[in-house]
């Protein structure tokens, strides 16, 4: 099956279908019945609609929320990156080779001073020490690395405003 995220369709997208969109933001695991309640639907309705909304790539995934600390993951970094080349294939290959940092949560192509910023979770400043001494020094392409260590997280949020 393809990844739902690429079956992306235009449609068009009505207050009803926003307002299913915002309840299963907040919480995914609403039962049909319960989100067609709150939604002013018929629960067949209802249900009609998310699978068109899903069809159409706009609900992609349903995944739970985890509390990094609770992972023992509770320190946050930023790192930008700046390539030493900045070719097609020098960025596929550093793509490529940052999907598989340990505890890489994003990784985003920007502009500016950096070409890349990756978000990183680890445990403490002693892990991600190790890490940026094993890893991301030897990430390909990388002429300079720069951490941002997060001090305290104002939001953070996955909510998409509706």
């Amino acid at each position: 099956m393809k990844n739902p995220a690429t079956r992306q369709t235009r449609i068009d997208i009505d207050r009803t279908d926003h307002a299913i969109l915002r309840q299963l933001q907040r919480d995914a695991s609403i039962s049909n019945v319960a989100l067609a309640a709150k939604v002013n639907l018929s629960t067949p309705a209802c249900l009609r609609r998310v699978e068109r909304l899903r069809e159409a790539g706009s609900s992609s995934a349903t995944v739970a929320r985890i509390n990094p600390k609770a992972l023992d993951a509770g320190m946050l970094v930023l790192t930008g990156v700046v390539l030493d080349r900045s070719t097609p294939e020098s960025f596929t290959t550093f793509e490529k080779a940052a999907q598989k940092v340990p505890g890489c949560m994003e990784c985003h192509v920007v502009t500016g001073e950096f070409d890349f910023f990756m978000l990183i979770r680890t445990r403490d400043s002693e892990s991600f020490n190790r890490l940026h001494a094993e890893k991301l020094l030897y990430l390909p392409g990388g002429r300079q690395i720069r951490t941002f260590v997060v001090l305290r997280e104002i939001m953070s949020t996955t909510a998409f405003p509706i």
